[in-house]
C-alpha cells in the first residue's frame, strides 16, 4: 500500500461536473435526503427502546449526527470534489481505505435504493393499486434515472417540490398533535417517560438513538455534490448544519406530538405510528398520508441514487473502480455510467430481496465509514487544502470517532455477521484493486489517484 504523498493538487483527467448548486438547492438537497421515509416508521421503534420520551433519543441522535458532519464540512470544503468519504480516506491513509470507505458507502447507497424500491412497491401503494413487484422496482428505477442522468439541477428542483411535501405531511402531525394537546385528549406525562422495564434511562436513550440516528442518514451523500456546488467553502457548512437541524427540530416535535398523542405501547405495536396520531385527530383522511409516505420513499431514492452514481464516479476517477464509470453526457455532463450501472445493481437487488434483508447492515456500514471520515479529518489536519476551507476544533472528529464506535456497540450481533461479510468482499476487491494497479504501474500506465504525485 502506497501511502499519500500530495493530498490537495492532484490532476484530473476525467471532465470535471457543471457547477449548479446554489446554497439554497444544496439546503433541500441534503434536508430532503435526512428527511426520508424512515421517520415515518420508526417513531414506534424509538418508542419501544427508550419509552414515551421519544424526543430524547432524536435529541441525542442529533447532537451525535453533528459530530460526523463537523468533520464532513471540512473535509468536503477543504477537498470539493465527488468521491466523499473514499477520497477523504485515499488522502489519509491510501487507496487501500479509500477503497473501503467508498465500497462501503457504495453498497449501502445501492441497497438503500434498492430497500427504498421495495418499499414504494409495498404497503403504501396497495392503498391505491395493486402491480407485480418486478413491474413497480422496473418502471420506478428507470424514471429514477432518467432524472439523474438529465442533470443535477433538474433533480435537486424535483426534490424541492419533494421535500415540502415530506416536511408539510410531517409539520401536519406536528399541529395534529398540538390540536389534540389543546383539546385534552393527550397523556403529557409520557413525555418524560424514560426506560424501559429492561432498560434504565441511560441505556434507553442509547439504544432509541441506535435507531434514531437512521432517521438523521443521508446527511453524508451531499459532500458528493460539493464539486457540483458553486461556492462550496461557503454553501456547504450553512446547508449541511442548516438542513441537519431543521431535520432535528421537525423530529423532536413530531417525538413529542406522537407520545403524548398515542399511548406508548399503541406507538410501539403500530407499523404506520405517525398514522395512529392522524386517527386520533381524525379529520384528516388517511389516504393521504400513504401518498406523502410514497413521495418520501422516491425522493429518498432519487437522492441516494444520484450519491451512489456520483460516488461511483469519483471512485472511478481516482483508479479504484474501472474507468468507464467515468463517462460523461455530452452536453448535461452527468455520470451516465455510473447512473446506468448504479441503477441496474439497485434493480437485481430489489428483484431478490426484502426490505428487512437489504435495509439491516445499512448503519452499520455506515458507521465504518463515519469512523474513517472522523479519523481521515484528524490525520489530514496538516494539510492546507483549498484555502479558506471551513475548519472545526480538533476534539470534533475525535468525538464522532467516538460516537461511531458507542453506537457500533449497540447493534446486534446478527447484523454485524452480515456487516462483517459485506466488508470481508470489500477487502477482496480492494486487494484485486491493489494488484491491478501494481500491473498497471509496472507496464508504465499506473492509473493515477491522489496519492500519487
Amino acid at each position: 500500500m502506497n501511502s499519500p504523498r500530495t493530498r490537495s493538487d492532484a490532476p484530473d483527467s476525467a471532465t470535471p461536473l457543471k457547477k449548479t448548486l446554489t446554497t439554497p438547492l444544496l439546503y433541500f438537497f441534503i434536508l430532503g435526503d435526512v428527511l426520508g421515509a424512515g421517520v415515518y416508521v420508526l417513531v414506534g421503534e424509538v418508542a419501544g427502546e427508550a419509552g414515551g420520551a421519544v424526543w430524547a433519543p432524536l435529541l441525542a441522535a442529533l447532537c451525535l449526527a453533528l459530530l460526523t458532519a463537523a468533520s464532513y464540512a471540512e473535509l468536503a470544503t477543504k477537498y470539493p470534489r465527488a468521491g466523499g468519504a473514499s477520497h477523504y480516506a485515499t488522502l489519509a491513509y491510501g487507496p487501500f481505505t479509500g477503497f473501503i470507505a467508498g465500497y462501503c458507502m457504495l453498497t449501502a447507497g445501492i441497497v438503500s435504493v434498492a430497500a427504498l424500491t421495495r418499499g414504494f412497491a409495498g404497503d403504501y401503494l396497495t392503498e391505491f393499486v395493486t402491480l407485480p413487484v418486478a413491474l413497480v422496482a422496473v418502471v420506478f428505477l428507470a424514471a429514477l434515472a432518467l432524472l439523474n442522468a438529465r442533470g443535477i439541477r433538474e433533480s435537486t428542483r424535483a426534490n424541492v417540490v419533494a421535500t415540502l411535501i415530506e416536511v408539510g405531511g410531517l409539520v401536519l402531525v406536528v399541529v395534529l398533535g398540538a390540536w389534540i394537546i389543546l383539546r385534552g385528549d393527550a397523556d403529557l406525562g409520557r413525555l418524560t417517560e424514560l426506560g424501559t422495564p429492561s432498560e434504565g434511562p441511560a441505556t434507553a436513550v442509547l439504544s432509541g438513538a441506535v435507531l434514531a440516528y437512521y432517521s438523521f442518514v443521508g446527511f453524508e451523500t451531499s459532500v458528493n455534490v460539493a464539486e457540483e456546488t458553486r461556492d462550496p467553502r461557503r454553501s456547504y457548512p450553512r446547508a449541511l448544519f442548516g438542513a441537519l437541524l431543521t431535520a432535528g427540530a421537525v423530529y423532536v416535535l413530531v417525538g413529542v406530538a406522537a407520545s403524548a398523542a398515542v399511548p406508548t405501547g399503541v406507538l410501539t405495536e403500530s407499523g404506520g405510528p405517525l398514522l395512529e396520531v392522524v386517527k386520533v385527530a381524525g379529520g384528516v383522511p388517511t389516504g393521504l398520508f400513504s401518498v406523502i409516505a410514497l413521495i418520501a420513499v422516491a425522493n429518498g431514492a432519487l437522492l441516494t441514487g444520484i450519491m451512489s452514481s456520483r460516488l461511483a464516479y469519483g471512485m472511478a476517477r481516482d483508479g479504484l473502480l474501472p474507468q468507464f464509470l467515468t463517462r460523461v453526457l455530452p452536453g448535461r455532463r452527468t455520470p451516465v455510467a455510473a447512473v446506468v450501472t448504479t441503477t441496474v445493481l439497485s434493480l437485481l437487488l430489489a428483484l431478490t430481496g426484502d426490505v428487512a434483508t437489504l435495509a439491516s447492515t445499512l448503519v452499520l456500514l455506515l458507521l465504518v465509514v463515519f469512523f474513517i471520515v472522523n479519523t481521515a479529518a484528524h490525520v489530514l489536519r496538516g494539510d492546507g487544502g483549498v484555502p479558506g476551507h471551513f475548519r472545526v476544533p480538533v476534539v470534533f472528529p475525535v468525538l464522532g470517532a467516538a460516537s461511531c464506535v458507542l453506537l457500533a456497540t449497540r447493534i446486534e450481533a446478527d447484523v454485524w455477521l452480515r456487516g462483517l461479510i459485506v466488508l470481508a468482499v470489500g477487502v477482496v476487491l480492494a486487494v484485486f484493486a491493489a494488484v491491478r494497479k501494481r500491473r498497471a504501474a509496472e507496464r508504465g500506465a499506473a492509473p493515477r489517484t491522489p496519492s500519487d504525485s
